[in-house]
């Protein structure tokens, strides 16, 4: 029999999160974002955790964190009502939903703020991600970190009347 995993929660950002989420942020590019930019592409991306911004950008967003056994295991941002702003979860535990109940909350709060529709400019490793939940592309975008070139896509979804 395989070992039952914690149930992860959700709790709001706290402004002693920065350092953790950057961890996090930075852990995420670095070991699930390889087959899809460069290296420098990589570094570039990363360095915007050590920026001050980083954490004001969390704290001016709607920033849920995902937890198992109280350590925070990735976050969301929800900026205004429609736009995810971040998406990132810690590489070992990748793959085990703490993504999808990331967005499924921000998506319900979306719907709670009004929102017909969210969008999100997902990395090329979110795309599938986002395109499995009924995010549809609109445009790609090529963004500039740090002297890289980094591309993404604009993704929209219709939110679903509410029961």
């Amino acid at each position: 029999m395989g070992q039952t995993l914690p149930k992860p929660g959700l709790r709001p950002f706290l402004p002693d999160d920065v350092s953790v989420l950057a961890a996090i942020f930075t852990a995420s590019i670095e070991q699930l974002t390889g087959d899809d930019y460069s290296e420098a592409q990589q570094q570039a991306w990363m360095e915007a955790a050590e920026d001050e911004e980083f954490g004001k950008q969390l704290a001016a967003d709607l920033t849920l964190i995902a937890t198992l056994e109280g350590s925070p295991v990735g976050f969301a941002s929800l900026r205004g009502a429609d736009h995810i702003r971040m998406l990132y979860v810690h590489p070992a535990v990748a793959g085990q939903g703490i993504a999808t109940m990331l967005v499924d909350a921000l998506e319900k709060l979306a719907g709670g703020r009004g929102a017909k529709s969210l969008t999100v400019d997902a990395s090329d490793t979110a795309e599938g991600f986002f395109a499995k939940r009924g995010y549809a592309a609109q445009q790609r975008n090529s963004v500039t970190i740090n002297d890289e070139w980094l591309a993404n896509t604009t993704m929209k979804k219709t939110l679903g009347a509410a029961p």
